[in-house]
């Protein structure tokens, strides 16, 4: 990665001005930043809140060139991004690529327990069956599978309650009810999700799942959040209905607003269409053409 260098100004106004693909701006070198992999530029100010952004929302790891159109897919590197972010945003980094690697790791695994969260080490085995596994922090034995106590002899079950794997019932996470749990398990990737406070939507960020934290059911393609509306999740939301109501409008308004723009635009989409094939019949009968002698 390329950084600036200051410069008399009389100098940088010699210099050729560069666009930036993020804000559309135009700058001089100097303000710009060029990502080592793909040699794509942009200007440093848009970068950095690109990337500050990322790793704020722990969306992605490997943070990867923001132009969509990026030829060769380029990555930023971790010493180009440690360039540009403060220290305690470099340390939510580096703990979220660390979170990830255990999590790809066939041989590591997280220790169940709300209040331990330590990594525990897996058996290597050719086959991928369930064992038993002891924490090495907290003494917790639980099955690598479904993460609950160890069930020797016992097939692992599905949607089991949170307080299956807790250290007893008197622990102070224990819950009678389920729905009011603290913890729950991602209904798509089961990574363990904790919500202290917020509404009832939830989105899982290992695999950006969105749900309902009541009754675990798909929220991905329920834009106005009907489910919440109707059933045993009636008014569970959290927010009042006024910001419901104005949720719904500012949806519908940008759908309406995609809507009139197209509707607009077509008649006069229709009408340079021809111009546009008619410039090209003639590029291309000019192409042919040879030259004269």
């Amino acid at each position: 990665m390329t950084t600036a260098r200051y410069r008399p100004t009389w100098d940088l106004a010699l210099d050729p001005l560069v666009s930036c693909k993020l804000c559309l701006g135009e700058f001089p070198l100097e303000q710009m930043t060029t990502i080592s992999q793909c040699q794509c530029v942009f200007c440093t100010l848009c970068l950095k809140q690109y990337v500050e952004l990322l790793i704020k929302d722990g969306l992605e790891t490997a943070i990867s060139c923001p132009d969509s159109a990026c030829p060769k897919r380029g990555h930023l590197q971790e010493n180009e991004i440690e360039c540009m972010v403060a220290t305690e945003i470099m340390q939510k980094y580096r703990k979220l690529q660390f979170e990830r690697e255990v999590l790809l790791d066939p041989c590591r695994t997280w220790c169940p327990s709300s209040s331990c969260q330590a990594v525990c080490q897996l058996k290597e085995t050719d086959t991928p069956l369930p064992q038993r596994v002891q924490c090495a922090v907290c003494s917790l034995e639980f099955c690598s599978a479904c993460k609950t106590r160890w069930h020797p002899g016992q097939a692992c079950q599905e949607n089991l309650p949170i307080t299956a794997f807790l250290p007893g019932e008197t622990s102070s996470f224990y819950k009678s009810d389920e729905d009011d749990a603290p913890i729950k398990r991602c209904p798509k990737c089961k990574v363990y999700i904790e919500r202290d406070e917020g509404c009832a939507q939830m989105m899982c960020k290992n695999c950006k799942h969105a749900f309902c934290w009541y009754c675990l059911e798909s929220l991905d393609d329920d834009f106005l959040l009907i489910h919440y509306d109707k059933g045993p999740c009636r008014n569970k939301l959290g927010h009042s209905r006024a910001s419901v109501i104005w949720h719904r409008t500012q949806v519908v308004g940008i759908f309406a607003g995609f809507g009139l723009l197209l509707l607009v635009a077509s008649p006069f989409l229709l009408l340079a269409t021809p111009f546009v094939l008619c410039c090209k019949c003639k590029c291309s009968k000019g192409d042919d053409d040879p030259l004269p002698t």
